[in-house]
């Protein structure tokens, strides 16, 4: 039997928490036998002290193992269990495509995903401007759409991780969120509670990155690999670049709609395509799907071009409750906003920064996300057809088309989307794709 007080303490004073003190912390949370003030202490006593990798991955198994492990193994599947979590960032719809084109090349992806945080979208927000789209079906609707469509993206249920629902809730509160121990075992809790048998992170740097600098965005990604191999779960982390908007939209509809013309090829970004082909072979070859990068993007464009992709997120959308002819009518489901027209920079010349988290604050204020947790998401405003970085902007070419809902809003929103994108100085282009983490000593 231990003491809540004195883990504190050990903690604190910087020493190493055993396995069976982690263990009985995290079920105290869980089963809630200690209160926010003690939850805050120890969370801040990791920011201080840090943790140690085997503390790390103590405290992921034991945030995992405080509710329910979902087993696929009764399911009779004939291809691995592979998912992919994103860091976060403005415009990042890949998952929407990656679940789709993974399951078309063999995987079984069981997407738990979340909402948006601060800038960043989030891939339930985004589901929700879908019709009927349910993000919360019971288990036996998860399991059942993920075997007959390949792919199922969904919310976390309160059976999933609740200790880490319950310290987060804490951390959210008491400046204790960016620590990379912490972060670490949050963002692994929930995606190995999943029962995965491979897992790809794809950890942002730059201007709309969750961590501020590439150094950091480095060290999560060293952790997140080192943990989850240590967990049992074969991972590896790809840092992709977040210093522009990804896709050409931001903004919930707007980015079901183009991720729609992706999986029919209507049109590809081609830096969301570079970047989502990356990911997904990552996840092909870690799952053995395929043997090597230049083979499993073989894979991934043939099931893109022939429409497999297209037809397993359709049997997701309808399995979940959307519409059963979305893809085919995406456009009459989602609607329009009331003021669409594009802005224009007040001088011409090249882009050569773009504040990219500004920008995804500019979608929180138009309503497109959430300023507090009880607000309700405008799935309609937002941007398209962003301008890149190292293109001219000038009266023939717009910064976006903005989706407002009045005249006040698009003239806000315009003026932020101006002051956050930088024309004329130098620029230097920087890589989409800077390097993959396959082991946390690489």
């Amino acid at each position: 039997m231990y003491l809540p007080q004195e883990i504190i303490r050990k903690k604190r004073d910087g020493k190493t928490l055993t396995s069976e003190e982690i263990d009985f912390f995290v079920s105290s949370i869980a089963n809630e036998t200690v209160s926010e003030g003690q939850m805050a202490a120890f969370a801040m006593a990791i920011c201080f002290q840090e943790m140690s990798m085997s503390e790390r991955i103590a405290l992921t198994c034991a945030m995992r193992d405080s509710g329910m492990v979902l087993n696929w193994n009764d399911q009779g599947y004939d291809g691995p269990i592979v998912d992919k979590h994103s860091t976060g960032g403005v415009g990042d719809v890949t998952s929407l495509m990656l679940g789709p084109m993974i399951a078309a090349c063999g995987g079984f992806v069981p997407m738990i995903s979340g909402r948006g945080l601060g800038h960043t979208g989030g891939t339930l927000d985004k589901l929700e401007s879908i019709p009927g789209y349910n993000i919360k079906p019971n288990h036996s609707i998860f399991k059942t759409v993920t075997k007959e469509a390949g792919v199922a993206i969904i919310g976390q249920t309160g059976d999933l991780a609740p200790a880490d629902q319950r310290l987060y809730a804490t951390r959210d509160i008491t400046a204790t969120v960016d620590n990379i121990s912490l972060i670490t075992a949050s963002i692994l809790s929930k995606k190995l509670a999943a029962g995965l048998d491979v897992l790809v992170m794809d950890v942002k740097v730059g201007s709309g990155a969750f961590m501020p600098t590439y150094k950091m965005s480095e060290e999560l990604a060293q952790s997140i690999t080192s943990v989850a191999n240590g967990a049992g779960t074969r991972t590896s982390a790809v840092l992709t670049d977040m210093s522009q908007v990804l896709a050409s939209s931001a903004g919930n509809a707007l980015e079901v709609c183009e991720a729609v013309r992706f999986l029919n090829g209507e049109y590809r970004n081609p830096r969301l395509l570079e970047i989502t082909l990356a990911l997904g072979a990552e996840m092909l070859v870690l799952a053995k799907l395929a043997d090597n990068t230049e083979q499993a993007k073989e894979h991934l464009m043939g099931v893109l071009d022939n429409g497999r992709a297209l037809s397993c997120f359709s049997n997701m959308v309808s399995g979940l409750g959307g519409p059963v002819d979305f893809v085919e009518h995406y456009q009459d489901y989602l609607g329009r906003a009331e003021y669409i027209r594009p802005v224009y920079s007040e001088s011409s010349g090249i882009v050569s920064a773009m504040n990219t988290r500004e920008i995804g604050l500019a979608v929180v204020e138009m309503g497109g996300g959430r300023k507090v947790a009880c607000d309700r998401i405008d799935h309609l405003v937002g941007f398209e057809r962003f301008i890149r970085l190292g293109e001219k902007a000038s009266l023939d070419k717009p910064l976006a088309v903005i989706h407002a809902r009045s005249e006040d809003q698009w003239q806000e929103a315009a003026r932020r989307l101006k002051s956050a994108i930088e024309i004329g100085g130098g620029y230097q282009e920087t890589p989409n794709v800077y390097q993959t983490i396959r082991t946390a000593d690489n």
